[in-house]
């Protein structure tokens, strides 16, 4: 029985938090989470957390502000009544993709949300698949980025009947990285896409290097949103003669048309894990699937509780 430990959780994924909650054997703490009539945010810790160890599950997803509004004053009001430490449980990084100065007067928002999680008093994040890892740095406080890859590998091998036969296709440059370290533990090949952007949310062309012909191809990314790549990618995979065309990404934001793009689209099916609540896209989507992640979270709290190492995580599924 884990000791000295506290989990709240936020209103933008109760489901996660819960599943995290029963996999460590601990109830979720009691706070009043709700919104005064000028709809400020209003939180109240029900219990003692004075000398706890206290974890805030809170993805960025939804209402994407207000999550964000409502975890700080979150962290703040348990450090305030003199929680020992306090970690930020952040399965989707918000702001995430604002990393970089892209073009001229653009913020770093990734930068300042690390900053007020930072001022607003928490001492250690746990996140999962940042869209570009160097977010770790915008942080002067531990960040564990855990990976969503044993679980996707998982995913591959009961789901994909022929995956011996497959071919790991990155949808962009960017995720090459990503594509070749699941292609050489699946002992498979991979290959990419390259795309041009005319605007965000955009694509210009599409090449494809590598070859998919008479293999099952599987898309692999961090995040979907709007899935116009997504379906481009699915049609140069097809025009390619890939034999059939799966995608599993990790954040599965699925805004706009996204469902749609992916119920029109090529694919045979689509997977994504809950970083993200999933419950009313899949009933809209009959080609979405859920790789449930709770079990790589709860045992990073459980490891960090115990002051015991991460890193076994990131290439272990745990049981």
């Amino acid at each position: 029985m884990m000791t000295n430990i506290k989990i709240f959780s936020g209103n933008s994924h109760p489901d996660l938090a819960k599943r995290i909650a029963n996999r460590l054997g601990l109830e979720l703490g009691k706070v009043t989470l709700k919104k005064f009539s000028n709809q400020e945010t209003c939180v109240e810790i029900g219990e003692s957390v004075r000398g706890e160890d206290v974890y805030i599950i809170q993805s960025g997803c939804g209402e994407v502000n207000d999550n964000l509004m409502e975890m700080l004053i979150m962290i703040s009001a348990c450090k305030t009544a003199s929680a020992s430490r306090v970690t930020a449980v952040i399965p989707c990084y918000p702001y995430a993709r604002q990393d970089k100065k892209d073009k001229s007067r653009a913020p770093i928002s990734a930068k300042l949300v690390a900053n007020m999680l930072s001022v607003a008093g928490a001492e250690h994040i746990i996140t999962m698949d940042l869209h570009a890892s160097q977010i770790q740095g915008f942080f002067d406080i531990p960040v564990d980025n855990l990976y969503a890859e044993p679980a996707v590998i998982r995913w591959i091998k009961s789901n994909i009947p022929d995956w011996e036969n497959s071919v790991i296709v990155s949808p962009d440059a960017g995720g090459a990285k990503r594509v070749t370290s699941i292609a050489d533990q699946l002992k498979v090949n991979f290959a990419l896409i390259h795309k041009e952007r005319k605007q965000a949310n955009e694509v210009a062309s599409m090449v494809l290097v590598g070859d998919v012909r008479d293999k099952v191809a599987i898309l692999v990314d961090d995040m979907a949103d709007t899935c116009g790549t997504m379906g481009l990618a699915a049609e140069k995979l097809q025009e390619a003669g890939a034999v059939s065309i799966y995608a599993i990404m990790t954040h599965g934001v699925l805004s706009g048309p996204a469902l749609k793009r992916i119920a029109d689209s090529p694919l045979k099916c689509m997977a994504v894990t809950n970083t993200i609540p999933q419950d009313e896209s899949k009933t809209q989507c009959f080609k979405l699937q859920v790789v449930d992640i709770s079990a790589i979270l709860a045992e990073a709290i459980r490891r960090t509780h115990n002051g015991e190492s991460v890193s076994y995580l990131f290439s272990h599924d745990p049981l």
